[in-house]
């Protein structure tokens, strides 16, 4: 593990900040006013999409790229620098087969593969629920969910949701741990890791708690954001601009204060694959030992159980 303060950063920048938006809830309109006016700011963040439509009702509101029009516009943000992720195929449970039409239909959009990936809480998301525990925090979170069956099987080979070996064929970073810390590094010093238990996945990725606007902003405050350049660290935020970052067709006065604020510092500003195949570069080894991941995971669980956090 090399310490956070040792981290060397591009161009003598003295931290680094990015976000993985997820699509939940967003629209055409609001994801142009947000991107828009994070563009202008010189931020290069990954946008997290569904590649295809919904064939049946979904299980979350949002955009996909069956919308031609965002389509267009997402395409756009990738030639000016942005990231484009994935968020499983669509806003609802997809079988093998349609998540790897989706894999194709995400490559002939964007030129390639997806880098980053973000579950969405569909059946098909991989390790997920109390998979993503192990020993007796796995047992605890069972516990707390009245030993309800794991609905998620994207990692189970008899499941008709499996596509570990496409994940592991095609994506490199999937996010796993959220924690309530700017300092997405401080918590998770050895992103991206690899954990041979979960070997589907190349290399997992933790980020900072900020869902929605009221938790973004709580997260980005003045104090914080100090405490993150102080500490040479890095923050990749999880959020969905869609969830109340616009109101009346207007962003949020806070949100607009405080990102141009932090767009005014010596900050590392690229898209989350970026960051992390720097991190990865800074270090010999990704293989997380087992009693480093069993740390990140007790605190992971802690805050959940507490706090009810993602």
């Amino acid at each position: 593990m090399i310490p956070t303060s040792s981290i060397s950063w591009p161009g003598g920048k003295t931290f680094a900040f990015t976000v993985f938006d997820d699509p939940d809830s967003q629209t055409v309109d609001g994801c142009k006013t947000v991107y828009d006016f994070i563009a202008s700011l010189g931020f290069r963040t990954t946008i997290g999409v569904w590649p295809c439509p919904p064939v049946r009702e979904t299980n979350s509101p949002g955009e996909t790229c069956g919308n031609q029009e965002y389509l267009r516009y997402v395409q756009h943000l990738q030639q000016e620098g942005f990231e484009i992720g994935y968020h499983n195929t669509t806003p609802h449970s997809s079988t093998r087969a349609q998540i790897d039409a989706g894999l194709g239909v995400f490559h002939r959009y964007f030129g390639d593969a997806p880098i980053t990936m973000a579950n969405h809480y569909n059946a098909e998301a991989i390790y997920w629920g109390s998979a993503r525990l192990g020993g007796i925090r796995k047992k605890i979170y069972q516990a707390a969910h009245l030993w309800r069956a794991n609905p998620f099987s994207g990692h189970i080979p008899t499941s008709e949701h499996f596509w570990g070996d496409l994940c592991q064929k095609n994506i490199k970073y999937c996010r796993n741990f959220v924690y309530r810390d700017i300092n997405t590094l401080r918590k998770c010093p050895w992103m991206p890791y690899y954990d041979p238990e979960r070997s589907f996945v190349k290399y997992w990725y933790a980020s900072s708690e900020g869902p929605n606007l009221q938790s973004f902003v709580e997260v980005l405050v003045e104090e914080n954001q100090d405490r993150l350049e102080a500490e040479g660290g890095a923050c990749i935020m999880y959020t969905h601009f869609g969830l109340g970052f616009i109101k009346d067709g207007k962003l949020d006065p806070q949100f607009e204060r405080l990102m141009t604020r932090l767009s005014r510092r010596k900050g590392w500003f690229v898209p989350v694959g970026r960051l992390l195949d720097h991190l990865q570069s800074e270090r010999e080894n990704s293989t997380i030992p087992e009693q480093e991941l069993a740390a990140m995971e007790w605190k992971w669980l802690t805050q959940k159980l507490l706090k009810g956090q993602s």
